[in-house]
Order: C-alpha cells, then sequence, then structure tokens
C-alpha cells in the first residue's frame, strides 16, 4: 500500500474513521445519518456518518505507533477498528468487522479549522435499534441518499463536503449488494482537498481536476470538484 498523501506534511491531519451503514428500505437504499449537536467545534448541527477519530486503544496491541508515518497496513487495520467502535458509541449497532469495504480516504484542506484524515467504510447496518447519546448526537434518521442530498440542496440540513459527494455516490445503487460491489471494485480513491475562491463562493478541488496545482478554478479540462456557491452546490466530475 503507498504512503497516505498528506494535504501538509508539517501539519498532518488526525486520522479518523467513518463507516456508512446502508440497508435495503421499501423505497431502496437507505443510509444510516447522525445530527450532531450544534455546538461541537467540529461539523456543528452538520449530518454526518458514525465516526471519529482513531484513539490509541484502535492500534494492534492497543498501543499508538510512536513513528511519525505508521505503516499503511497498521493505520489501515486500527481505522477499521474505529470504525467499528463509533458505530457501537455513537448508534449502539455491533458492526462486522468483516463486512467494512474501504472505499475512500479524505484530507480536508489546509485552512480548515479542524483535520482529520479520514477513512471511510461501507457496510451493510447490522440487526439492532439505533441508539444514540442526546449528547454529541441529537438525531438519527435512515434516508435514502437522494433524499438527503435534495435536503441539502433545498438548505433544510447541513452536510460537510466528504458526505455530500458519498451521498451522490451512494444514490447510483437501488440495493445494498449493488452499493458493496460498485464501491469494493477498485482501488480506494485519495481525496486530498485544496479550496479556490469564486464568485458567491468556494470550489472544494481534488486530484485530477485540471485547476486543482494552480488552484485555477477557470482552467478549461478534467473536472474533480465540488462548487459551493450561495446559491447551491454543485458536483463536477469528468
Amino acid at each position: 500500500m503507498d504512503k497516505l498523501p498528506l494535504a501538509d506534511e508539517t501539519d498532518p491531519a488526525i486520522p479518523a474513521a467513518t463507516v456508512v451503514l446502508v440497508r435495503d428500505g421499501e423505497s431502496g437504499l437507505e443510509t444510516l445519518m447522525l445530527k450532531r449537536d450544534s455546538r461541537l467545534a467540529f461539523a456543528g448541527g452538520a449530518w454526518v456518518f458514525p465516526g471519529g477519530r482513531i484513539d490509541a486503544e484502535d492500534f494492534p496491541g492497543g498501543v499508538r505507533p510512536t513513528d511519525a508515518d505508521p505503516d499503511p497496513e497498521t493505520m489501515l487495520e486500527a481505522a477499521r477498528t474505529a470504525a467499528v467502535r463509533e458505530a457501537l458509541e455513537e448508534a449502539g449497532l455491533a458492526v462486522d468487522r468483516d463486512a467494512l469495504v474501504w472505499f475512500a480516504h479524505w484530507t480536508p484542506a489546509h485552512a480548515s479549522p479542524r483535520r482529520f484524515a479520514t477513512w471511510f467504510f461501507l457496510a451493510p447496518a447490522p440487526d439492532g435499534t439505533v441508539v444514540i447519546d442526546d449528547g454529541e448526537i441529537r438525531e438519527h434518521e435512515w434516508i435514502r441518499p437522494r433524499d438527503a442530498v435534495a435536503r441539502r440542496d433545498a438548505g433544510e440540513v447541513e452536510l460537510v463536503p466528504p458526505t455530500y459527494v458519498t451521498l451522490h455516490e451512494l444514490a447510483a445503487y437501488d440495493s445494498v449488494d449493488a452499493a458493496i460491489a460498485g464501491l469494493d471494485s477498485g482501488t480506494p480513491p485519495f481525496f486530498v482537498t485544496r479550496i479556490a475562491r469564486v464568485d458567491g463562493g468556494l470550489v472544494s478541488l481534488w486530484q485530477g481536476d485540471a485547476g486543482y496545482d494552480t488552484l485555477d478554478p477557470d482552467v478549461p479540462g478534467h473536472r474533480n470538484r465540488l462548487v459551493m456557491l450561495d446559491t447551491g452546490w454543485v458536483l463536477e466530475r469528468s
């Protein structure tokens, strides 16, 4: 496995893990979303997937490596453990570790106030009732991905860009089996975010976008970006 790319080697983001739980609902694929308390410093008030930072006990043997750049396989195993733990802590659901499908890794822009480099996993939702703490997590809902996107576009809910992009990807699948097959079909992409300003808002740029290296969003060519304007968000992927 290649070394994980970082937005800034001198100020690495905090390792974290997220698990996207999905189930087959009456009207198609549904995913579990949690609303964070509005007073929280990170993503306060936003709807997210279960997840959080990777703690020392999540590493093999329960000891965080002293290496500044731990072995990628070690980090991936710790991320899997953290994803399972967070699903239990935030939603009361015991996720099968072996069912986790790693499908993406996200690193926010250097300018972000709190930076979490996050492994994204997909897993079938286990049996059981969702239980939240009514502290850090205030609400929960099983929702079709396209409906969550529509609510954000209508200004009814808050989403952070990685969640928004993930929901767009999930909206292409009609069932749990199809989502797993689709997202487990290749090497997980790494999204190392760079931000550019445009009239009326910002643009999140990722590798492969024509404007990524120069931070010039007007350069013609391939698109791999999220345009975040005051009037709405638009995902552009060539």
